[in-house]
């Protein structure tokens, strides 16, 4: 495998561990041992580390190397917030005539990924390309605070099928409910970071 192959694979191989929580909030990420897991030397690890801490899925400490973020309900209010106002910009930014797609979602996806993919096509109809990219973004950053969010919300498929169902009739009420979606989990945001370090 050439060094390209291996940094790609080293870096999604990562991704996905972060995604679906597979560290704990605040564990350090040690790129030695890291690398004797992935079958990989240091370096491919370090740059990947280094790419995900760009993408805030990863951060870096003066003197102790690199971490998952701890999950605090302050960031996690914020980081909802900042999802609300993209998503408003996203739907304000469809053209008239933005084309439409299947807006059902693939059989068998859990429910951060239904929420990611339902969100990443709001972005998509945008005009705007960057709204599309900074939705992909704020999903990586909450798809593993999504996947314990049941805990604490409880069953999140009717919502989903509201927001969906809305994606084709009526934007005003698209912009309601995706309000509601997000002020709901700022509002509950404390027992969505004590669901999130429980099942750490």
């Amino acid at each position: 495998m050439n060094s390209g192959q291996t940094s790609e694979r080293v870096y999604e191989t990562l991704k996905g561990q972060l995604l679906r929580g597979v560290f704990h909030p605040g564990e350090r990420l040690d790129p030695a041992m890291l690398s004797v897991a992935l079958s990989s030397s240091v370096t491919p690890v370090r740059d990947a580390l280094n790419q995900l801490t760009g993408e805030g899925l990863v951060e870096t400490r003066t003197g102790e190397g690199f971490h998952r973020p701890h999950l605090t309900a302050p960031d996690l209010q914020d980081l909802y917030r900042w999802a609300e106002q993209v998503m408003t910009l996203a739907v304000r930014g469809w053209p008239r005539d933005s084309a439409r797609g299947d807006v059902d979602a693939p059989p068998g996806l859990d429910g951060a990924e239904r929420a990611a993919a339902l969100f990443l096509e709001i972005g998509r109809r945008s005009g705007n390309l960057e709204h599309g990219r900074a939705i992909a973004a704020i999903n990586d950053r909450l798809h593993a605070v999504r996947m314990v969010e049941a805990l604490a919300l409880g069953d999140d498929a009717t919502e989903m099928d509201a927001i969906a169902a809305c994606l084709e009739s009526d934007r005003r009420m698209l912009l309601r409910l995706v309000g509601g979606y997000f002020r709901r989990r700022a509002r509950l945001a404390h027992e969505i970071v004590r669901a999130a370090y429980r099942e750490a």
